[in-house]
């Protein structure tokens, strides 16, 4: 793995779908070789009328709740991708999460263009109102949840937590974490995924600084992690970087940033539950930091394949 990352790194945005793709495969694999049995999952739980409103609860049967909860939002450039992009990915990110203590949510949702903006945060605000009402009986405890968004899923979260359009801003979550998420909208040429931009946030380019949601910092907004692979799809690096600078520029002190070293726009999920687990125990204190502990002491995983 280590000389896969290595040698599509520095290549990355060359042809980000091959190297997506050798990259979900690679990990898959070592997923399929490395995970120890996974905690007890409860597919496909409707929290919404539409089709893709589904989520997956994963859970450890042995731990009394009730549990925090970490609900995990895919990416897919906003017109593509599942809560299952592969048989393990990204299933292993609750996976993960269940095994520290914690009831794992992988949540499904609208695209685009069928869901346009806000399309993506309505669907996370319409699953956290489900949860308040419902995951207790699943074991969850409703006050203290919080949120990942992956790449196009780092979007949506942003703007539940930010975006002043939003009647339920920020409603639901004690603190969200966006790990290689898109926070400009554009459709520059240099932008491998600008179709996407523009099924969700429309044509008129002129409106994507004001639905940005580095436009939409205040220094009230809920506690904020914000993470950028060594070798991201074109830009995302600079402009979650952006993104944190606002934050702190305008006062808003609750915040975290990381860049993970040697990984991509994909490795930097697909390589939860592999036993390299350092942007996990990061999240993870994280979210204890702002009330979201977890209710037993981390298990020891397998030795760590890549050190940070």
């Amino acid at each position: 793995m280590d000389a896969l990352l290595a040698r599509i790194g520095p290549a990355w945005g060359d042809d980000i779908r091959t190297h997506r793709d050798l990259v979900l495969d690679a990990y898959t694999s070592l997923l399929d070789t490395t995970s120890a049995a996974g905690p007890a999952c409860t597919r496909n739980v409707a929290y919404g009328p539409d089709p893709r409103h589904v989520l997956d609860i994963y859970r450890d049967p042995a731990l009394a709740g009730p549990l925090p909860v970490v609900v995990f939002m895919h990416g897919g450039a906003y017109v593509r991708g599942d809560k299952d992009v592969t048989s393990r990915v990204y299933a292993n990110v609750p996976t993960w999460f269940a095994r520290q203590g914690y009831l794992g949510v992988n949540l499904e949702y609208r695209l685009a263009p069928g869901a346009p903006y806000p399309g993506g945060a309505e669907d996370l605000g319409r699953a956290l109102a489900w949860m308040e009402e419902n995951i207790g009986s699943h074991g969850g405890d409703p006050g203290r949840m919080v949120a990942i968004g992956h790449s196009a899923g780092g979007t949506h979260v942003a703007h539940h937590a930010l975006d002043p359009q939003l009647p339920y801003r920020g409603k639901g979550l004690r603190a969200a974490a966006i790990l290689s998420g898109r926070l400009r909208a554009d459709a520059l040429a240099a932008n491998p995924n600008a179709t996407g931009v523009r099924a969700y946030f429309g044509n008129d380019e002129s409106r994507y600084e004001a639905l940005s949601p580095v436009s939409m910092v205040t220094p009230d907004s809920l506690p904020l992690f914000v993470a950028i692979a060594e070798y991201e799809n074109p830009l995302l690096d600079v402009y979650g970087a952006e993104f944190f600078h606002r934050l702190r520029a305008r006062g808003h002190r609750a915040n975290q940033f990381l860049m993970l070293p040697r990984h991509n726009h994909m490795s930097i999920m697909a390589h939860f539950d592999t036993g390299e687990d350092f942007l996990g125990r990061q999240l993870c204190d994280f979210f204890e930091r702002y009330g979201a502990p977890p209710n037993h002491a981390p298990r020891a995983m397998a030795p760590a394949l890549m050190a940070p």
